[in-house]
């Protein structure tokens, strides 16, 4: 039984373009808890970019990504131990945020603070916070916020 003709494979840098595409998306989707998403879909990005002028054979792409992606992930962990050592850089207490994803049994989930996607960790785990509901930003470890349900928390 004949299938239809092959898939053919597209030109790298159109590769590139897609995979950076799809890891964006899944960024978007707050799928990225720590920024490995958000840098490979860069890399890929730059990759594309860098395939459009100069033809790489496959191996060679694939080192350039891989090491992209792993300088841009270390660049980004420096700058994220660097913030959460820096206390002008905490958010003060009266911040709020607002709650895009429900938070899991564990406490985390996705908030949404000056104007970005943040990841975020209920400091009263045992208090549901849902989509919509405000919350109070209490401190930032690293690339992720700290926070609790406002007491009239109303949406």
């Amino acid at each position: 039984m004949d299938g239809g003709p092959p898939l053919a494979m597209p030109s790298p840098p159109l590769f590139w373009l897609l995979v950076a595409t799809a890891l964006w998306l899944l960024v978007l989707l707050g799928l990225d808890g720590d920024g490995l998403l958000l840098v490979g879909g860069t890399a890929a990005l730059a990759l594309t970019l860098l395939l459009a002028a100069v033809p790489l054979p496959a191996w060679a792409q694939a080192v350039l990504f891989f090491g992209l992606a792993a300088a841009g992930y270390g660049l980004l962990r420096r700058w994220s131990l660097r913030s959460a050592d820096d206390g002008a850089l905490l958010p003060p207490v009266t911040d709020q945020a607002q709650v895009i994803s429900a938070f899991s049994a564990d406490g985390s989930g996705r908030v949404q603070w000056q104007g970005q996607s943040w990841a975020a960790r209920n400091v009263e785990p045992h208090t549901p916070l849902t989509p919509g509901e405000r919350v109070t930003v209490m401190g930032r470890e690293g690339n992720c916020l700290q926070v609790m349900a406002q007491p009239s928390s109303q949406g």
